[in-house]
């Protein structure tokens, strides 16, 4: 590409260069805006570089004005408003294509590098990991590559020596932009205050839950949270993430409790007994534009979210104020063994009992029968169990991909279909165990995630979403029951690859670990990668403002001495750092140069210095009007005229070693 570059004139290959920038401007938005948009926008780039390459005239302002009001027509169909976000940036990119087409000037190119910047930092609404950046870095190269070809007149140095002369620009300027990221404080909120588009959904849970709604989410990679531990990870089976906590029920969906208005029952207390070792863990969640934060069952403490409380409901569901907007990074601690709200009145169990009248009468007219009455009654625990076996018995089937459901989806589902997602099987489990008179909850959240071993951390994702059951015992409180674990045991105890049936993985899956196995060459890559990406969010992509609060504070309790010190060092190393730019600078000094300039400060001394806008042989002429005696003027021309040779014409290595004698001789000779 360079050298294609290098072969056309020097105006047609500014202009290639920008217009390559734009490219990669638009490049990542591609994803995001109307494939429309992007077909136009990159229609017109190369309709740039034609006109640029075979030396055509440029599109009149009476085509173009046509054409930017039809796109400024099709954004507001697409979007249905020309105002907002996601508009915004589509408006940005059509104009910036429709600006290569009315480039002419100086000025224009500057508009065009700067509203390149504009979009080219829209692309972090988009998306803010390592590879985003690295690719925006190589961007923001190339458009100061194109800026600075701008700046130069009629010569300038090959395209690699400029990209060389922008790294080394931006490695001056890398250190203080890291002092101001880290140190500086930053305000609460999302990426320049702009509020999440509301039109535009995000994926993750909801507070309802229906046929579908989970398995919708089970096909999503999406990251949700990453979980790094300071105690050791519990067991597969134990990672249950809580969420939401749905107790109502029509008939085809559940609902959390209040949330159609009516207030939940008098269960407020939340009496929690614990028992065994706490997990200790540091949770990094990403954005969601929902209230919800997620902790492992059960939590036992939890850090508040700087301006940002939450509340914490009776059934341990975790909401802030405010939705989730930035990622949030809080400690928190779980345990795993625990009796919750083991002494519940009759009447703040009743809810946990409500079944909407003449909904799917087969499955609770069997649930009834399988309990039984009077002395033959079972107890809870035999109930569930029987249940449970059930489950394992008929030939249920667990998948992504469930047949249709009837006006009563339950009676379906337990005696047509049998073929389902975690949220069919919890549903339905619950609607059983409430005919049966017991006490019951879907709980819905996440299980499991990928293990980091390197960092001790979890990696959970969309696809770890799940739904499982929790019934009230006497003595015990709530109790959690998955009977998707009756079905597909290795749901709980791998991952849903496992659990979902399939044919055999191909061997390149198998090879990269994607089979759900712990083996494959590039499992520990990708264990690395993933550590990779820990660090860059912690680290950079926290907009929190506690860590530059916290490095501020910490200066602030650094003693008299301390400081002292602290400022002596950095006093040593500025000047090490300067003396170590002026020692290279002095290698790379050209050793002409240094003769030439010896020689200018001997002329100066006798009161004959040299003008900035003077070269070798206008300097020679001057200096010899006034000399004195012949032999100084010779000495004088003769250095000048080897000095210009030497300096503007082609000779070889020999030649300036040869010169370089001569012009010291000269030099005393001139004294």
């Amino acid at each position: 590409m360079m050298t294609w570059l290098s072969r056309l004139p020097r105006d047609k290959a500014d202009m290639v260069l920008l217009l390559l920038a734009a490219a990669m401007v638009l490049a990542p938005h591609a994803l995001h805006l109307p494939p429309w948009l992007s077909a136009a926008a990159a229609a017109l780039l190369l309709w740039r570089a034609v006109i640029t390459v075979r030396g055509w005239r440029q599109p009149p302002l009476a085509l173009l004005a046509p054409l930017a009001l039809l796109g400024i027509a099709g954004i507001y169909a697409s979007y249905g408003s020309l105002l907002g976000r996601d508009p915004g940036v589509a408006m940005l990119a059509l104009l910036l294509a429709l600006k290569s087409l009315e480039m002419h000037g100086r000025r224009d190119i500057f508009v065009f590098v700067f509203l390149s910047f504009f979009l080219l930092l829209a692309n972090f609404f988009h998306a803010q990991d390592i590879l985003s950046a690295a690719w925006m870095l190589a961007t923001v190269l190339v458009l100061l590559a194109g800026l600075l070809s701008a700046q130069y007149g009629a010569v300038q140095p090959r395209l690699p020596q400029r990209l060389r002369l922008l790294g080394r620009m931006l490695a001056l300027a890398a250190p203080l932009a890291a002092l101001l990221f880290f140190v500086v404080p930053r305000p609460d909120g999302p990426l320049w205050g702009a509020p999440h588009d509301g039109t535009q959904a995000r994926s993750g849970l909801s507070d309802s839950m229906q046929p579908g709604a989970i398995a919708t989410l089970a096909l999503s990679g999406e990251p949700v949270f990453t979980a790094r531990f300071s105690t050791p990870i519990p067991p597969q089976e134990q990672l249950y993430w809580r969420g939401v906590v749905l107790g109502d029920f029509d008939g085809a969906t559940w609902t959390r409790r209040g949330a159609k208005g009516r207030a939940p029952a008098g269960d407020s207390r939340i009496d929690i007994a614990l028992a065994g070792q706490p997990s200790q863990y540091e949770v990094t969640l990403l954005a969601s534009g929902q209230r919800r934060i997620f902790a492992l069952d059960v939590p036992r403490s939890m850090e508040r979210l700087p301006g940002n409380p939450y509340v914490v409901s009776s059934a341990l569901e975790v909401l802030t104020a405010q939705p989730l907007t930035s990622t949030v990074r809080y400690r928190a601690s779980s345990q795993t063994h625990y009796r919750l709200q083991a002494a519940l009145s009759p009447a703040q169990r009743q809810p946990w009992l409500a079944l909407p009248a003449g909904s799917n009468p087969r499955s609770v007219a069997w649930a009834r029968q399988l309990r039984g009455s009077g002395a033959q009654m079972l107890a809870p625990a035999d109930a569930i169990a029987a249940v449970l076996e059930y489950f394992r018995r008929a030939p249920f089937r667990y998948t992504l991909q469930p047949p249709l459901l009837g006006k009563h989806g339950v009676d379906d589902f337990l005696f047509r279909t049998q073929a389902g997602f975690c949220e069919h099987y919890a549903g339905s489990f619950v609607v059983l165990m409430r005919a049966m008179g017991i006490p019951a909850r879907v709980v819905t959240g996440y299980q499991g995630g990928l293990r980091n071993a390197t960092d001790n951390s979890l990696s959970v994702r969309q696809s770890d979403a799940h739904a499982w059951s929790e019934v009230w015992l006497a003595g015990r409180g709530w109790v959690r029951v998955d009977p998707t674990s009756a079905v597909a045991p290795l749901r709980t105890e791998r991952n849903l690859d496992a659990a979902l049936p399939s044919a055999p993985a191909p061997a390149w899956r198998t090879l990269a670990g994607l089979d759900g196995g712990a083996g494959g060459a590039l499992a520990a890559w990708r264990q690395q990668w993933q550590q990779v990406g820990h660090a860059w969010n912690r680290w950079v992509l926290d907009t929190t403002p506690q860590r530059p609060r916290a490095m501020l504070d910490g200066l602030k309790n650094l003693s008299a001495k301390q400081l002292a010190l602290a400022c002596a060092m950095l006093a040593l190393l500025s000047a090490v750092a300067g003396a170590l730019v002026w020692w290279r600078q002095a290698r790379q000094d050209d050793p002409l140069d240094r003769l030439y300039a010896q020689f200018c400060r001997q002329q100066a001394r006798r009161g004959c210095s040299r003008a900035p806008h003077e070269g070798p042989h206008g300097y020679a002429a001057r200096l010899a009007a006034g000399q004195a005696t012949q032999e100084a003027h010779a000495a004088i021309a003769q250095f000048l005229a080897i000095y210009a040779a030497m300096k503007y014409g082609n000779a070889n290595p020999d030649e300036h070693t040869r010169a370089r004698r001569s012009l010291r001789r000269l030099l005393t000779q001139c004294r």
